[in-house]
């Protein structure tokens, strides 16, 4: 039985790697900085393998909301939740790598303009605590 990811299911995994970037990204704000840190972020995004591939490589970008970090949040931290689930229901054996790509691209997009902020380490304390195994 060979599973697939449908296009939602892909978006969503899609709309939480990505939305992790920008939120990171966006606790830190600065034009050139931005730029720098989604290059640095790509790079770890193209080292993802399988169904992970697949969602973060084909189809749309995820549309963001850009007004607020609060926005932001309500829509890529549920994205994060819910694509632990999609991948714990179809492909259990790519939840960890998931989770590890997001984070390390969370961490790179910080580390990639004058180091870590503390608004970049909330973020991603965010991150990773939607990313958690639920309960």
């Amino acid at each position: 039985m060979s599973q697939r990811l449908t296009d939602d299911e892909r978006l969503t995994l899609k709309t939480g790697a990505f939305g992790a970037v920008f939120l990171v990204a966006n606790a830190d704000p600065g034009m050139l900085a931005l730029l720098r840190e989604s290059f640095a972020a790509s790079g770890v995004m193209a080292q993802a393998g399988g169904p992970v591939k697949e969602a973060l490589t084909t189809g749309p970008l995820p549309t963001l909301p850009r007004d607020s970090a609060l926005e932001v949040e309500s829509v890529v931290l549920p994205a994060l939740g819910r694509a632990v689930e999609i991948l714990r229901e179809k492909f259990p054996q790519d939840v960890a790598g998931y989770r590890s790509l997001v984070l390390a691209a969370a961490d790179r997009v910080a580390r990639a303009h004058r180091g870590v902020v503390p608004a970049e380490a909330a973020a991603i304390d965010k991150i990773r605590a939607a990313l958690a195994e639920s309960a």
